[in-house]
């Protein structure tokens, strides 16, 4: 086990878990079945629990695995309202941004269910604005320079009192989408642009941030559960994870990042005080600056984290197992088996309605020592889509990057 710190919460008595399609059933809501929610409905599946995966569009990835699957607007309240509640669920387990999270609030407030980790957790995160808000503001945390803007005229002020080069965000969004790298006020409008037209939910309203020259861009799985031992909450943490972007995605991660014992004393400081504001129990992805010894706080997923997926092939349990572990109030085990990177597959262009998407290659990439592989099944490719994802252990960093490369460019998408 990783060190933990004890939290003046008490907790529940040890859990009891049902089985599926019964009177008895744990049942949980999935909200985004993309392929971390996949991977959480397989950890939740191998647990006994029954899972219900919730999504925009049918034949989503964890659509395919869930017990159950149902296709809604996620965005809309009364609808998402509707599928929690036809589902039966007691615990609500949201996986993406994009969603209704007043209705989540209102499920939680009114005792129908439990959401991981809190509904107010939920909703902050959900928008850059209120968690920058607390971290910065409330808790006091070391972050890029910030403003908000609501207009183009707004994002010229913003912007300029930031400085350039900045960063603008939509505040609702994830993955890179609708993010922009601005150098001078020329590129201002279709920053704006970009943001309203890809974001994930266009709400009118970006954050600008001042460009951060870092050497380290670093995620670190933060883990809530229950002390078997007390009923207390407790606090974990995974060995830092590196990780590349490409347009504000992740194209690349490792575990371990090697990070100075001050500054990972540091790194785990800010990620206990911001989850412990948050609360509830569950996997959060605490993404951070290094700049020398200094940490800076950057966001928070109160979830299993995208560069996480590295776990898969690093971790005793992966960060879905844990996840799924700590919402159900069971033990969990943080540490590392070996170190590991990932590489993500992703589309050249876009597939036809109905074809799906083949790949060659996967002969080739699972003949390379140490590599796993994981292919999403979306039945939709566009270009830049992540598709899958090469997993590769070894006994350093180095090599687990180099083979999860070269098993990843094996592998051939075809729409």
């Amino acid at each position: 086990m990783s060190d933990v710190v004890a939290a003046p919460h008490g907790g529940p008595g040890a859990p009891v878990i049902g089985t599926p399609w019964t009177g008895c059933a744990t049942r949980v809501a999935l909200l985004g079945a993309g392929e971390i929610g996949k991977e959480v409905a397989i950890a939740l599946t191998r647990l006994g629990v029954e899972v219900t995966a919730v999504d925009r569009y049918e034949g989503a990835p964890a659509q395919q695995v869930a017990h159950n699957a149902l296709t809604v607007d996620m965005g809309d309240p009364a609808a998402l309202t509707a599928a929690v509640l036809s589902s039966g669920a007691d615990v609500v387990v949201p996986e993406i941004e994009a969603l209704a999270t007043d209705a989540l609030v209102a499920l939680e407030a009114g005792g129908r269910v439990r959401v991981v980790p809190t509904a107010r957790a939920v909703q902050l995160t959900m928008n850059r604005e209120g968690i920058r808000r607390l971290a910065a503001e409330e808790l006091g945390l070391a972050t890029s320079p910030y403003a908000f803007a609501s207009g183009p005229q707004e994002l010229a002020r913003a912007a300029q009192d930031v400085g350039f080069p900045c960063v603008v965000k939509p505040v609702t969004s994830s993955s890179g989408h609708g993010q922009s790298v601005v150098r001078g006020p020329e590129e201002l409008a279709a920053a704006w642009r970009h943001a309203a037209d890809d974001g994930r939910v266009d709400r009118g309203r970006v954050i600008v941030e001042g460009f951060v020259d870092f050497d380290a861009e670093v995620t670190l799985l933060t883990v809530r559960s229950r002390d078997p031992r007390t009923g207390g909450t407790v606090t974990g943490f995974c060995a830092p994870i590196g990780h590349r972007q490409v347009g504000g995605d992740y194209v690349e991660s490792w575990q371990p990042q090697a990070l100075a014992p001050v500054v990972l004393e540091q790194a785990r400081a800010v990620a206990q005080r911001v989850t412990e504001a948050l609360g509830g129990w569950g996997v959060f992805g605490v993404e951070l600056f290094v700049r020398g010894e200094k940490v800076l706080f950057s966001e928070v997923s109160p979830r299993p984290h995208d560069t996480g997926l590295v776990t898969l092939a690093s971790q005793h349990l992966n960060e879905f197992e844990l996840h799924a572990r700590a919402l159900l109030g069971l033990p969990v085990d943080t540490s590392l088996r070996c170190p590991g990177a990932s590489v993500t597959i992703r589309a050249g262009g876009d597939s036809a309605p109905g074809q799906g998407v083949s790949f060659a290659g996967v002969e080739a990439a699972l003949a390379v020592e140490g590599v796993d592989l994981r292919l999403f099944g979306k039945p939709e490719a566009h270009p830049g889509r992540r598709l899958g994802v090469v997993v590769a252990c070894a006994e350093d960093v180095g090599t687990a990057r180099a083979r999860a490369a070269t098993a990843a460019a094996s592998v051939r998408p075809s729409v």
